[in-house]
């Protein structure tokens, strides 16, 4: 169960700029093979983004293009959080995780928010998969999401000084989060 409407079968886009209107990032889902497609830009790291989501919206696979034609970073799991890279290294340092964190990308956390159906007022503590696009860092992290409101979602990093509230759509895709990025396109 969700508090969002489902996605339509024919996909759903979404554009994002900073505050002074500078591009962000950009994604478009795609419903194929029984899961969905989503493509990122990650306009400040000049970087594309692909991540295979489960008809439920749980991450199965990344891939982060920075300047290759093969995936800089491959990752995928088992949907029970065991994660593995490209070459089949198990990543036990991950084991747990079920979600990711991109700077750069609000799309991101609109997949915890979209599946998550907390009720108003209510909090979940996750671990989350961090990604550095500059330097393919990876580290886990504890977050804090909270549903704020019919339509309004606060989240935290508890390890560091981050705490954002976010306003979200329909579908749960963040709108805006202030001094970060503001939606400017929505495409079903």
């Amino acid at each position: 169960m969700t508090n969002y409407r489902a996605l339509p079968a024919t996909g759903h886009g979404a554009t994002w700029s900073t505050w002074d209107h500078r591009a962000a990032s950009t994604v478009n889902l795609r419903w194929e093979n029984e899961a969905w497609t989503a493509e990122t830009t990650l306009e400040q790291d000049n970087a594309v983004l692909v991540l295979r989501l489960s008809a439920l919206w749980v991450v199965q696979q990344v891939l982060l293009f920075r300047d290759m034609d093969e995936p800089d970073l491959w990752l995928g799991t088992d949907t029970h959080g065991r994660w593995g890279e490209i070459n089949g290294a198990h990543r036990t340092d991950l084991d747990g995780c079920i979600d990711i964190d991109i700077a750069g990308s609000p799309f991101t956390n609109s997949i915890i928010i979209h599946r998550t159906p907390l009720h108003i007022g209510h909090a979940i503590d996750l671990h989350v998969i961090t990604i550095d696009v500059e330097t393919l860092g990876i580290v886990t992290q504890p977050h804090r999401y909270t549903r704020t409101g019919h339509d309004t979602w606060n989240y935290a990093s508890l390890l560091q000084d981050t705490n954002v509230d976010v306003t979200v759509d329909e579908f749960g895709f963040v709108i805006d989060e202030p001094n970060a990025y503001r939606r400017i396109v929505s495409n079903p």
